[in-house]
């Protein structure tokens, strides 16, 4: 496994529309990345949680759920929903859905609170495997990181399909007498599917994070998914007709 210094163009679309809507960032750093690639529809359910390390020491713990898909044209969509206390029983809130067409390039955010959305044209092609720290063979290629331990976790069958498992460590020295801190990165990776089924995060000094996917099923997505709800005006419009 290796890193792959590559954020998109459409990650950063992301952060940039979603800047104004921080409920919205509940899915915002480590993410599942929906390979926008075609012959290989799915739909699933990404299952989150995250806990977030407080300035007095305490741990804030929260979660949330959201669906992912992808149809025979390497078409993506991928939700946005708030995060809600570990223990509630609350659904999290649709906030926004990220829409991606491979084939045009184009990238659409769109905000189901508002009934808006928002488009742009990204200038690289689309991407064939997950950008980041990947247990996948094209990672085997990259450099080593010279700060961070790999281990090899070996294979084994999640939702269905076969996934290699890597870990990575990273130990950054104690200072002023405290203690050493000790970052892990871990990654289950589908090559059938050409994305991670489980990502996991933690830094004792921020929190971590633990990315699930479930319910997958092999099949074609409703069309219906990948496309800007009727009713639904590009935001720009919506924000000149309320001054």
């Amino acid at each position: 496994m290796r890193w792959l210094f590559s954020l998109t163009a459409v990650s950063l679309f992301i952060l940039a529309v979603t800047a104004a809507t921080p409920s919205a960032l509940a899915q915002a750093g480590t993410d599942i990345f929906v390979t926008p690639i075609p012959n290989a529809p799915f739909s699933a359910t990404i299952n989150v949680e995250r806990s977030f390390a407080q300035r007095d020491g305490t741990v804030v713990q929260s979660k949330t759920i959201r669906e992912i898909g992808r149809d025979s044209r390497g078409r993506i969509f991928n939700q946005s929903r708030t995060l809600v206390p570990i223990a509630s029983s609350e659904t999290p809130q649709l906030v926004a859905v990220h829409l991606y067409d491979p084939q045009t390039r184009t990238s659409t955010m769109v905000f189901t609170r508002e009934r808006t959305f928002a488009k742009v044209t990204v200038n690289r092609p689309p991407e064939t495997v997950p950008p980041a720290l990947l247990a996948s063979p094209a990672a085997n290629s990259l450099p080593q990181s010279e700060f961070a331990r790999e281990e090899d976790l070996g294979t084994r069958q999640m939702e269905g399909v076969g996934v290699h498992g890597v870990r990575e460590t990273q130990t950054i020295p104690a200072e002023n007498g405290g203690k050493e801190t000790v970052i892990t990165d871990e990654y289950w990776y589908s090559e059938d599917l050409r994305i991670n089924l489980v990502i996991k995060h933690n830094d004792p000094r921020t929190g971590g994070v633990t990315m699930t996917v479930t319910q997958v099923k092999r099949t074609e997505p409703d069309p219906a998914l990948f496309d800007v709800p009727e009713g639904y005006t590009p935001r720009g419009m919506q924000q000149r007709a309320n001054q």
